[in-house]
C-alpha cells in the first residue's frame, strides 16, 4: 500500500507541477512522501470508524428511497391509505435488515417465544448508541411471528428529512400515554426504550440504565392491563460508540437544545445477540413506580447474565467465533 501511495504522490508532483506556481512546485518537490503514506496508513482505521456509521445512515435512507418508489406504484389516495398496502414493502425491508444483521453481526435472538403470537404487550429494551439491534428485532418478529410492533420514537426523529414515510410505514409514534394505552387496548405490541436519546448517546460500556424517573411505560401497561417484556442485546454498545471526550459538555448542550449533536463511531462487526426475557405479568397491586423498578431490575439481570462488563470491542469481535 505504501508503494502505491508513493507513486500517487510522485505522479501528482510530476504532472501537476506543470500548471502550478513556482512556490507550490517547490513545496511538492520537498514533500516527504514516505511520511505522508505512513500517516495515511496510520489514520485510515480512525477515519473508517467514523465512516461506517455513515454507511448505516445510507442504508436507512436506501430503505426510505425504496418506500418512496413503492409508494409511486400506488398513486391513488384510497390505495395509499388502505390497510395492507405496505405489507409487501415491510416484508422486503425486514428481509433486507435480517440479512444485513446475519452477515455483519452474526445476529441471533434468544427467547423469541416470549413474544406473544397475539394480544398486547409492552416491550422494554435497552437503547444502544444506534438502535440497529432493534431493527433486527422488528424484522425477526415480523418475519417469524407475523406481527408488526408499534414503536415509540423520540421527537427529533420526526424532524429528520425523509424519515416521515419510514416512521409512518413502521408505525412509529411520539408516544403520549393516552395514545399508547389505546394502541395496547387494540391488541398491539408496543416497544419503548425508556432511556431514549440520553441512554443512547451518554451511556457507556458499563451498560448502566439511564432512565431517570421515567415510568410512563409502566402507567400504560397498568392501565391497559398487559404484560411487560424486558429485552437486552449483548454487545450493542460495542457495535457503535460515542467518544468519552467532551461528553459532559455535549450532554449539557443536549439538555438545552434537545439536539443529538454527538459524534458516533464504530460499525464494528461484533456479535449481536438479543435476549428476550420472561414477561412480567400484570399485577394490580403494583404502582407505576414499583412496576418500572421491577422492569429495570429485569433488564439489569439480563445485562448481568449476558454482558461482559465493561464492554470490550475486541472481545465482542471474538464472540463471533465462540
Amino acid at each position: 500500500m505504501s508503494g502505491n501511495v508513493d507513486q500517487i504522490f510522485q505522479w501528482l508532483a510530476t504532472n501537476l507541477s506543470l500548471h502550478l506556481p513556482e512556490w507550490l512546485e517547490q513545496s511538492l518537490a520537498s514533500l516527504d512522501y514516505n511520511l505522508l503514506s505512513w500517516l495515511l496508513w496510520l489514520f485510515a482505521p480512525i477515519v473508517m470508524a467514523f465512516l461506517l456509521p455513515v454507511v448505516i445512515l445510507v442504508m436507512i435512507y436506501g430503505s426510505v428511497l425504496f418506500l418512496h418508489i413503492y409508494k409511486a406504484r400506488h398513486r391513488l389516495a384510497d390505495a395509499y391509505y388502505s390497510s395492507g398496502t405496505w405489507d409487501w414493502a415491510r416484508m422486503v425491508l425486514a428481509t433486507f435488515w435480517e440479512g444485513q444483521g446475519n452477515i455483519w453481526h452474526g445476529y441471533d435472538i434468544v427467547g423469541l417465544e416470549n413474544i406473544p403470537q397475539e394480544g398486547a404487550a409492552v416491550l422494554i429494551y435497552y437503547h444502544g448508541t444506534i438502535p440497529l439491534d432493534f431493527y433486527y428485532i422488528m424484522a425477526k418478529v415480523l418475519l417469524f411471528k407475523s406481527r408488526l410492533m408499534q414503536l415509540v420514537g423520540d421527537r427529533f426523529l420526526f424532524g429528520i428529512p425523509g424519515f416521515r414515510i419510514l416512521l409512518k410505514v413502521f408505525h412509529v409514534t411520539r408516544g403520549s400515554v393516552p395514545e399508547c394505552v389505546n394502541l395496547l387496548k387494540e391488541g398491539h405490541i408496543l416497544a419503548i426504550a425508556p432511556g431514549g436519546v440520553r441512554e443512547a448517546l451518554f451511556g457507556d460500556e458499563h451498560y448502566e440504565l439511564v432512565w431517570g424517573q421515567r415510568c410512563g411505560f409502566a402507567k400504560c401497561a397498568l392501565e391497559a392491563k398487559v404484560p411487560i417484556i424486558p429485552v437486552f442485546t449483548q454487545n450493542c454498545r460495542e457495535a457503535f460508540r460515542t467518544p468519552s471526550w467532551g461528553r459532559r459538555y455535549l450532554q449539557t448542550l443536549y439538555e438545552k437544545t434537545r439536539l443529538p449533536l454527538v459524534p458516533i463511531y464504530g460499525g464494528f462487526p461484533v456479535k449481536l445477540r438479543t435476549f428476550i426475557g420472561k414477561p412480567i405479568q400484570h399485577d394490580e397491586s403494583l404502582t407505576a413506580t414499583q412496576l418500572a423498578e421491577k422492569t429495570s431490575s429485569a433488564i439489569r439481570e439480563l445485562i448481568r447474565k449476558h454482558q461482559r462488563i465493561p464492554g470490550n470491542v475486541f472481545q465482542a469481535l471474538l464472540d463471533r467465533f465462540r
